[in-house]
């Protein structure tokens, strides 16, 4: 293809590598369009001249690309140049890659809605008064919106699937460990895990093979090489799915999006997979669960920034005084709030009443979804038990917390889970969460590609984008 006498927003991920002025396209697109959506913290000039394999997207601006600054949407590294690549920039650069911007996030990567980023907050592409997610809500936008081919994310519970589901797109968390996390400015290390967020399977699986594998930068990664080469001509025939009772009589979930999610299962039942109530009692603990591990482990990762090494300088009387300072005014009330309760659950009065607790529940949720998945192929759930709430229409964070209650077991076990659009709810996107077990990921994104088929989300195989961004 030479020129763009082709809509790119009609093209997989691979017809759009080569064509020139695509990244124009996109980067002209952003300018006309995001100040409406606010999903880019900042755009950039194209970093080089577009080859036959050349290709545009984002970052989440928690994920390091030299030449940029690496926010986290946070006061306190508001002017952080990024001294480094990521090994995913680094393998996106190295595959064609160039770089259309900075996408928005709840600051550090703590929310489930974008409104905790500390600049401005994300508007979801089909109703404009409302969140995308979070807490990858910048990416999920841009893509949802045609601003970007795809995006990467970081999901600690569920922030690529949930503001996916949100709006209207495919989001993937791969096994734990088959990304590089270097580079990736650590929430909860052994729970984050970098993923796509794009218009369809085949796309995700096109930008996993450049991402994933093996990184000497990260001991976390697996050594084996591993192939992301789908068939998407596979049927689900004969598959065996599971659905969780204990997330079905959620008392939180929506009417709409059960009744969608419900239809997609009868869908897949008759086109022949085998789907199955089950039960797995330790679920109902997730989100306890999460909230303990999580911030336990941000407090920790999060004592770096102190307004010395990184971020603007505060000056106090002494030590204490300075640290104490830049804190308070470099962080938002969710990374305080975080912070605060995981420095209390590793408290030596509490760590065993609480952390050490937690820690026992995990490995008791992660062998009974190991049980699971050997017996069946996935576990089906909604992707969100919600659909987006309206801008500021959820003061409780607790309930912004419940909203990831279907995600949160993957990063838990450390499990591969995919969420793919299905039928909207009243106009708004709703998704169905795919769970698999440890490197499942390619049988995962081809069951996702075969969603595509009946889905009214997606269009020609690509999920559907709202008129107000079509041109």
């Amino acid at each position: 293809m030479a020129d763009l006498d082709i809509n790119p927003l009609k093209l997989r991920l691979s017809e759009i590598r080569g064509l020139r002025g695509a990244f124009s396209f996109y980067r002209n697109r952003i300018e006309r369009f995001d100040k409406d959506l606010k999903a880019f913290l900042q755009v950039l000039q194209s970093s080089g001249e577009e080859t036959g394999h050349s290709f545009p997207y984002a970052l989440k601006d928690n994920i390091l690309a030299l030449g940029t600054r690496t926010t986290c949407s946070s006061r306190i590294l508001e002017n952080y140049e990024s001294s480094y690549d990521a090994t995913v920039t680094c393998k996106l650069k190295e595959s064609g890659g160039h770089l259309l911007g900075k996408t928005n996030l709840d600051e550090f990567a703590m929310g489930s809605s974008t409104e905790n980023s500390a600049f401005f907050t994300s508007r979801n592409p089909w109703d404009l008064t409302r969140i995308p997610g979070g807490s990858s809500g910048g990416s999920a936008a841009a893509v949802a919106a045609g601003l970007t081919p795809f995006a990467l994310g970081s999901d600690t519970g569920g922030s690529v699937r949930q503001p996916a589901a949100m709006c209207g797109i495919v989001g993937f968390k791969p096994t734990y460990g088959l990304v590089s996390r270097y580079g990736l400015v650590a929430f909860a290390s052994s729970l984050d895990q970098i993923g796509p967020m794009t218009r369809c399977a085949q796309d995700a699986a096109d930008v996993m093979n450049i991402i994933s594998g093996h990184d000497v930068k990260d001991s976390t990664t697996m050594k084996s090489s591993f192939s992301f080469n789908i068939d998407l001509k596979s049927d689900v025939k004969g598959l065996r799915m599971a659905v969780p009772e204990e997330m079905l009589d959620y008392p939180g979930l929506e009417d709409g999006v059960k009744v969608s999610f419900m239809d997609a299962v009868e869908e897949l039942k008759r086109a022949g997979a085998v789907v199955e109530k089950i039960s797995i009692p330790s679920v109902k603990y997730a989100v306890a669960t999460y909230y303990l591990i999580a911030p336990a482990e941000a407090s920790s990762n999060l004592s770096r920034f102190d307004g010395i090494r990184f971020g603007p300088r505060h000056e106090a009387a002494d030590y204490d005084g300075l640290v104490s300072r830049n804190r308070d005014l470099g962080f938002g009330r969710e990374v305080k709030r975080r912070i605060l309760l995981g420095t209390f659950t590793l408290s030596a009065t509490y760590y065993d009443a609480y952390y050490r607790k937690a820690l026992r529940t995990r490995r008791l949720m992660a062998n009974e979804l190991k049980a699971v998945l050997t017996e069946f192929d996935f576990i089906l759930n909604p992707s969100s038990p919600v659909v987006a709430p309206v801008i500021g229409e959820i003061s409780d964070p607790l309930s912004y917390y419940l909203m990831d209650i279907y995600t949160i077991p993957a990063n838990v076990a450390g499990l591969p889970s995919i969420s793919v659009p299905i039928a909207p709810v009243d106009g708004l996107p709703a998704g169905m969460l795919l769970t698999g077990g440890r490197f499942s990921d390619v049988k995962l994104l081809e069951a996702a590609g075969f969603i595509e088929g009946f889905s009214p989300a997606y269009e020609g195989g690509l999920t559907r984008i709202s008129e107000r961004w079509v041109e």
